[in-house]
């Protein structure tokens, strides 16, 4: 399936609604309201926005994200952790699920604190420059200006290259064994 030629935004959180609603009044904007919907639905109307901006609430890694977190709430088994990245990884190889080039979201400070370690540490690890936090009360002009001063970075890796290690990604440990220590400022 072709890809839309506009930047697309995935809003996640409390508050997505009324965030896709003030969107809906923004030149160059599609609005899209697609949580719920079949992955291959969603991909296809995404796909054929043909404006800028795509920003809707059609998470891809909505599932994975939840079994990632019933996981290390010992809510679920590691078979049904592994079972959605197998389904997210044929969706995405199928083109039925189209990675978003930036997630917003929507009060992480608001977030019970696993999923914030999702979207800012397991999510947020993989491209940091690509998952930002926004306030959902800010409406239109604050996400006007997120759109307008979106950063540049890296695209997302390939979820096949990182989504099968997501177990060994433990909850507030994700990216802290990567991380360089600073020179001992003490040492002479």
């Amino acid at each position: 399936m072709d890809s839309t030629t506009g930047t697309i935004v995935a809003v996640v959180g409390p508050g997505a609604d009324d965030v896709l609603a003030s969107a809906d009044v923004l030149g160059g904007v599609s609005a899209l309201s697609l949580r719920g919907s079949e992955p291959a639905i969603a991909s296809h109307r995404i796909s054929a926005s043909g404006t800028p901006w795509v920003v809707h609430d059609a998470d891809p890694l909505e599932h994975v994200a939840s079994a990632w977190i019933e996981f290390f709430q010992e809510r679920a088994t590691l078979g049904a952790l592994e079972a959605e990245i197998d389904d997210a990884l044929g969706q995405f190889e199928r083109g039925h699920a189209l990675m978003p080039d930036y997630y917003l979201v929507l009060e992480p400070d608001d977030a019970p604190e696993i999923w914030r370690h999702w979207w800012c540490g397991a999510l947020g690890y993989r491209a940091p420059r690509r998952v930002l936090p926004i306030h959902a009360s800010s409406g239109a002009d604050a996400l006007r200006r997120m759109l307008r001063s979106l950063p540049t970075s890296r695209p997302w890796p390939d979820p096949a290259n990182w989504l099968p290690g997501l177990a060994m990604q433990i909850p507030d440990r994700v990216g802290l064994r990567d991380r360089v220590a600073p020179p001992d400022s003490t040492a002479s």
